[in-house]
């Protein structure tokens, strides 16, 4: 009878000092992850302590700063007020150096440091790895391979590709502007890249600007782009799992399928072709082969070279690369001439004195357009295509000025806060296209709207073509305004877009000399 008692009492004290011990266990793993963060807090603190920034708050840093309608204002303050770098707080124990002064570029992207891995890591379900984010010898294999796809001879053949697919473009404006004046370019102007691209580098057939399944790729890589963002600034939602478990950890899965399907309907595509009768052995005898043929053939002769998740990583990666970050210079390259109309028509009248009325476009006239060069150079500076790219520093470095930074610290390479550095570029906001004219002199690491080192863009004189192409045939086409009453807002979401599109006011040219008719 006394056990039968007992038994519970017994067990219920069991089950308490369980707890206790379970609650003790908590509490001193939460002091030693506190411990932890505090010691982490004052080793960036110490490391940071050369480089000057606004204050910033203990637990959410700098949040409040850059929870304006656009990032980009706060830095062009830091930019005027901390010459060459400044540290952002993102939060108590995460910190980055922001860098936009072109000797410090120079020592950066001299060396190898590798991309930030916490930052990138959430575009692998994407893009995959990629020659984006690759590293090491294998980055330096793949891109050995791939360079060949973009000499000047292959590059030659392309431009009246590109051709095509603006004046595709061109031709559903004024279909469009007939009814309306006012458009929104850039959601066209990426049909029109990604059109360039597949038929360029993926030898794709037909028009992609016509197939609803193609506006359906470029709206997920909108979604991804803001998702991605917004993920870095929410300290919630760094865990894979739980992030997993949210809408937007939702939305971004759903994303990525959707890029996914796209790219592999490329692939089997391609692939089908080459497996019939004879195409390989044409393809094989063929001088130089496009970029989608290189890979393929590389994996074909040698199964081990290339698994079929580094041929579908680097088929997404340039899908996305060598159209999104296109557009974006090309929308914003006709923004700046629509608000420049005296430089728009002097570009004008140098296009109609090289190309007449546009029938023909060939590499030769794409040299000869020394003043359009100019404002695309200036307008990528006032609006860099890559807004900014990450490091994380393998080992401690030192610059110019006798600064230092040891290993372990997150960089952040500011591209448009280079661009608008007044140490840089006197007068940054001020359209002036002569600073690119012949004979004008910069620091080597002032303007990189391609980035800069061994790991430049790949394909950078591919886009300066289509820029060229895009922008002639547009301005022998229409007269371009701005519309006043939405001013577009630059803001960095992977690619610089703006938060509330591109608007037009377009005026379709009656004829090449000139006279325009409003429709």
């Amino acid at each position: 009878m006394s056990v039968s008692v007992l038994s519970p009492t017994r067990a219920l004290g069991g089950v308490s000092g369980l707890l206790q011990v379970v609650s003790l266990l908590g509490l001193v793993l939460l002091l030693l992850k506190a411990a932890q963060l505090y010691l982490r807090r004052q080793w960036l603190l110490k490391a940071l302590r050369q480089f000057p920034s606004p204050p910033s708050h203990w637990f959410y840093g700098h949040k409040k700063e850059f929870q304006k309608e656009s990032e980009l204002p706060p830095l062009l303050e830091r930019v005027e007020k901390y010459p060459k770098a400044c540290v952002r707080w993102l939060w108590g124990t995460k910190a980055l150096v922001l860098v936009y002064d072109p000797d410090y570029m120079k020592v950066f992207l001299g060396r190898s440091d590798p991309k930030p891995h916490r930052t990138y890591k959430y575009l692998a379900p994407w893009i995959g790895t990629g020659l984006l984010l690759l590293e090491g010898q294998k980055w330096f294999q793949h891109r050995r391979m791939l360079t060949p796809a973009f000499r000047y001879d292959i590059l030659k053949a392309y431009v009246g590709i590109m051709a095509d697919s603006v004046r595709v473009m061109l031709d559903k404006w004024e279909e469009l502007v007939s009814q309306d004046s006012h458009l929104e370019i850039f959601g066209h102007v990426s049909l029109m890249t990604l059109d360039t691209i597949m038929k360029c580098a993926f030898s794709h057939q037909g028009s992609v600007q016509m197939d609803r399944s193609s506006q359906s790729y470029i709206q997920a890589i909108r979604d991804l782009s803001h998702l991605i963002v917004s993920r870095l600034r929410n300290a919630f939602h760094q865990n894979d799992l739980i992030y997993r478990l949210t809408p937007e950890g939702r939305w971004n899965h759903r994303a990525c399928q959707l890029t996914h399907q796209h790219t592999d309907a490329v692939i089997k595509e391609r692939k089908a072709h080459l497996q019939k009768e004879g195409e390989l052995e044409k393809v094989r005898s063929r001088r130089h082969l496009d970029f989608l043929d290189i890979l393929l053939l590389a994996r074909m002769e040698n199964g081990s070279s290339l698994s079929d998740e580094d041929l579908r990583a680097e088929v997404d990666t340039f899908m996305f690369e060598g159209h999104d970050t296109t557009a974006s210079g090309i929308s914003w390259i006709l923004y700046a001439l629509a608000s420049h109309p005296e430089h728009q028509q002097r570009c004008r009248e140098e296009i109609q004195s090289l190309l007449g009325d546009g029938a023909s476009i060939t590499w030769d006239h794409l040299d000869q357009m020394r003043y359009t060069t100019m404002c695309i150079k200036e307008a990528m500076r006032l609006y860099p295509p890559v807004p900014f790219i990450g490091r994380e520093l393998s080992k401690p470095i030192t610059f110019p000025d006798g600064r230092s930074l040891p290993a372990g610290i997150l960089v952040s390479l500011s591209f448009y806060g280079l661009h608008h550095n007044p140490n840089v570029w006197p007068n940054p906001e001020v359209f002036d296209p002569t600073r690119f004219s012949p004979g004008s002199t910069q620091h080597s690491y002032a303007f990189l709207p391609f980035s800069g080192g061994s790991r430049n863009c790949i394909g950078k004189q591919f886009a300066m073509n289509e820029l060229k192409v895009a922008v002639a045939l547009t301005l022998l086409r229409f007269e371009l305004s701005p519309d006043p009453s939405r001013v577009p807002v630059p803001t960095p979401i992977m690619v610089l877009r703006s938060k509330n599109g591109i608007h037009l006011q377009l005026r379709k040219l009656s004829d090449p000399g000139g006279d325009k008719d409003k429709l």
